[in-house]
């Protein structure tokens, strides 16, 4: 079983609004692609710590209990056109979508970091990236 199945088998009953495969697999690559464009991983905790978010964000990392984060803070972090944007790809409302990535959000990153660390030279991020490539295919 590769990352990306593994991710969503995990994360499948976890996302509001995402009744089928498809959805939850627009949703998970909406996720990677959302860590890509913040510079990966790292990139994206630096955003987050910015907005006063780095406990939180910290705690999806590390191997103990993940912190929640509300829509609100998912708008404030990623911003309104980002959320909107990842909104309209997947044909749901900015709140809908700000909610499903707050409840999807820490549990991708839980995964991506199995051993409470990051992974190093892009590890298990780039070869989630690779793997959400494909299915566009």
């Amino acid at each position: 079983m590769g990352l990306f199945d593994s991710i969503a088998g995990q994360l499948g009953g976890m996302i509001p609004g995402a009744g089928n495969g498809d959805s939850q697999g627009g949703l998970l690559e909406a996720g990677m692609s959302l860590l890509n464009s913040q510079g990966g991983l790292q990139g994206l905790i630096q955003t987050f710590q910015e907005h006063g978010l780095g406990d939180t964000v910290a705690s999806w990392i590390g191997t103990g209990s993940n912190l929640p984060i509300s829509a609100d803070q998912i708008q404030s972090v990623l911003g309104s056109e980002q959320v909107q944007a990842i909104a309209q790809k997947l044909g749901l409302s900015t709140a809908e979508a700000s909610g499903s990535l707050a409840t999807m959000l820490p549990q991708l990153i839980d995964r991506l970091t199995p051993d409470g660390q990051l992974p190093e030279g892009g590890g298990m991020l780039e070869q989630g990236l690779n793997l959400l490539k494909g299915l566009g295919r």
